[in-house]
């Protein structure tokens, strides 16, 4: 409950006290309305790839395959050596010796680059403990390939 002290005339104080448990009632079934309501609105803006209204064309096109914005094209630096994400598939690239496998790593980005060919970026994850040097390599690697390196904060996961 709330409570409020007023000043009253003659120097006698009023106490009040607010029943704010109706308010709390009303804004939880406002919230409720609006979770629900929002719902239906994300329902209704579903668009059809075909209507009974839309026109057929008679030739036939050859479909297009979409846009590779949806491919992600991801490089790790960790410390034992590369890892390469293409979308679903994981390739690791281990170190050869104390030094990060280069040539395999141009090789696979140039394969990619070849299935790929209109994928432009590729986002680069850096281990904390990786130096500077490294990290440029790769990124000098990348652009080679044809790829335009794109650094993530916060290191592989």
């Amino acid at each position: 409950m709330a409570h409020i002290d007023t000043g009253g005339s003659g120097g006698r104080n009023k106490s009040v006290e607010l029943n704010l448990v109706p308010f709390i009632d009303l804004m939880s079934v406002l919230i409720t309305f609006l979770l629900i309501s929002a719902v239906w609105t994300q329902v209704s803006m579903i668009q059809l790839g075909a209507s009974f209204a839309s026109p057929r064309s008679d030739e036939t096109t050859p479909l297009k395959p979409p846009a590779l914005e949806d491919l992600v094209l991801k490089l790790e630096i960790r410390e034992k050596g590369y890892v390469l994400f293409v979308g679903k598939d994981v390739k690791t690239i281990p170190k050869v010796g104390a030094d990060y496998d280069k040539e395999a790593l141009i090789a696979d980005l140039t394969k990619i680059k070849q299935m790929y060919p209109d994928k432009g970026g590729i986002k680069m994850a850096i281990e904390d403990a990786i130096v500077y040097d490294h990290v440029v390599a790769a990124m000098d690697i990348g652009l080679k390939a044809g790829f335009s390196p794109e650094l993530l904060t916060g290191g592989p996961n």
